[in-house]
């Protein structure tokens, strides 16, 4: 049975009609590359032999037109294929990009962006010189066959000269593709570390870690350069071995043929053809040894990316559904963070109806982070299911359900643009809804204060903005375009007295409007806004119920309490 085709080769499919008119292109170049031959046939055996300066003088503007023609060819073939390189990226680069961030999500955001790299390897080798090499290697026995006509010596040197350099680039595979492969992950290794250890660079400084990670790093800086060397150290020899054997049978053929003219085998012109044919035969074998590197790093970065997208596949389109009204249902609910086998929630099961304000309490690690983000669909269920409106979170449509769902992460993460955009998430913006998403969260006079207001430049930290400043920008985007649920984790964690303020009013008007909200926190400040709170212990619900009949419960049982007056870790 035949497997189907990985999306990189069909990707390669679909750009098949421009690499038959590259090959059409080749098939030119070679009948082009034929002339030199010919025209040193011609001058050594019709001018010189004739004297005649005027046969000279066609033979060379014949030469001239047709090498303009050949190099026009070849510019045209270079332009075919780097269009086939343009369009290989725009078939791949948008599900790429979607696709790691699905792995970000399934790995709890332990990702980088190599696979964008890998995927720029690709199209500079489809670009490369590397790649005519494998359009005019099938010229080869072209090239033979006529090394044979002018004489059979010349065909024999030719075939021997060719298996002697298949053989210089299977040795050259052979010898270099262990250490290039472990070069590329320890490079990946290396590169993903250290942009791990830059996003952590003010803990790093303020301890006096730098010198030990650099320590670290640089024992994979220097296995990398060692490994690099030893592959280039073997390619170089091998490349060397190559070009001076290229040299060397031209050189000699040269000679055979001098001597087959002198004993009247052949004519001397042919003795200058043969050798010059030979050069072009063997050209490409010898430019498939000197780019090989280049070869064997697209042919590992393909590898890569087959994996990555056979490990997520394209998601199933969805039918579109109404707007959301807020209702949450879960149903024996077992989650476990990615990558862990380990449950953290564990058989949870509860309904919360639309327009309901609960607050999710319990002691840290207890799984109230884990919780928020099952709710969401960040993290899908092991088993039972989460479901908004009847449906499950896990199978909806994120570009239209996002737009009616609110979200503030404990970690609150900007993103390079202004405030304005990062407040209407990068859409389409809309002055009114962002500024009134701003007076909501109360940061709209904060805002005004900047130096160019909504439209001052931030980058992914925040820039000049404090930690509860981009906390309350974050509480802004979260109520961008009046969502239906709005789930806020640890919302006050970084705020001062007015900030604290500011958020209970836009929870109040939240709560006005009919939104659904849960918020996790451990302040008692909030407590008083909501109707119902939900208390987790060790991923299980253990209370559940209206505000003050808990309350009441927790009081009975003080050890048990899970509301301390400090703020809380990630859970």
């Amino acid at each position: 049975m035949r497997l189907p085709a990985s999306e990189l080769a069909q990707a390669i499919h679909l750009c098949r009609q421009s690499f038959q008119s590259a090959a059409i292109f080749s098939l030119f170049i070679n009948l082009l590359m034929l002339f030199p031959s010919i025209y040193m046939m011609q001058v050594y055996d019709r001018v010189l032999g004739s004297s005649s300066t005027s046969t000279l003088l066609m033979l060379t503007l014949l030469a001239v037109v047709l090498f303009a023609l050949l190099g026009a060819l070849e510019w045209v073939r270079s332009q075919i294929l780097i269009r086939v390189s343009a369009r290989f990226d725009v078939l791949l680069n948008e599900r790429l990009y979607r696709v790691l961030f699905r792995q970000s999500l399934v790995s709890g955001g332990k990702t980088s962006a190599q696979p964008l790299g890998d995927l720029l390897v690709l199209r500079q080798f489809l670009t490369g010189n590397g790649l005519f090499a494998f359009f005019d290697a099938p010229w080869l026995p072209v090239y033979i066959g006529l090394l044979f006509l002018f004489h059979y010596t010349f065909g024999l040197v030719a075939i021997v000269s060719a298996i002697l350099l298949i053989l210089l680039a299977i040795w050259n595979e052979k010898a270099t593709h262990d250490d290039l492969e472990q070069a590329n992950k320890v490079s990946v290794e290396s590169s993903n570390i250290t942009a791990r250890n830059l996003r952590n660079a003010e803990v790093v400084h303020a301890l006096g870690m730098l010198p030990d990670l650099m320590s670290r790093w640089k024992d994979k800086q220097q296995r990398l350069i060692m490994l690099q060397a030893t592959a280039s150290e073997k390619a170089g020899l091998i490349a060397a071995l190559s070009k001076t054997y290229r040299l060397t049978i031209q050189s000699l053929v040269l000679g055979l043929g001098a001597w087959l003219a002198i004993d009247k085998q052949i004519s001397p012109g042919l003795m200058i053809g043969g050798s010059i044919l030979l050069g072009r035969a063997l050209a490409p074998i010898d430019l498939m040894i000197g780019s090989w590197k280049q070869f064997l790093t697209a042919r590992t970065a393909y590898e890569r990316l087959n994996t990555l997208l056979a490990q997520f596949p394209p998601e199933a389109e969805h039918m579109p559904l109404p707007a959301p009204k807020g209702a949450i249902r879960v149903e024996q609910a077992v989650v476990a963070p990615p990558g862990s086998k380990v449950a953290v929630l564990k058989g949870l099961n509860f309904a919360i109806e639309p327009g309901t304000f609960v607050a999710l309490i319990g002691a840290s690690a207890s799984g109230k982070s884990t919780l928020a983000r099952a709710l969401l669909g960040i993290w899908p269920t092991a088993g039972g299911a989460i479901r908004l409106d009847g449906a499950d979170v896990a199978h909806l449509d994120r570009s239209t359900v996002g737009s009616h769902i609110g979200y503030l992460p404990q970690d609150v993460e900007l993103f390079d643009g202004s405030i304005a955009d990062n407040i209407a998430r990068f859409g389409e913006l809309d002055a009114n809804k962002v500024v009134a998403a701003a007076q909501a969260a109360g940061v709209h006079d904060m805002i005004l204060h900047l130096p160019q207001g909504y439209d001052t430049e931030i980058g992914s930290t925040g820039g000049a903005l404090s930690a509860g400043q981009r906390q309350r920008v974050g509480l802004a985007r979260a109520l961008y375009g009046d969502p239906v649920l709005v789930i806020l984790d640890e919302p006050n964690s970084n705020l001062d007295d007015q900030g604290e303020q500011a958020l209970a009013v836009a929870l109040s008007g939240l709560k006005q409007r009919g939104c659904t909200i849960i918020v996790i926190t451990h302040r008692v400040g909030i407590l008083g806004l909501v109707d119902r709170i939900m208390v987790l212990n060790e991923g299980l619900l253990v209370l559940d119920g209206p505000r003050d009949e808990v309350l009441a419960k927790l009081n009975q049982r003080p050890q048990q309490a899970a509301m301390p007056q400090a703020q809380g870790t990630q859970s």
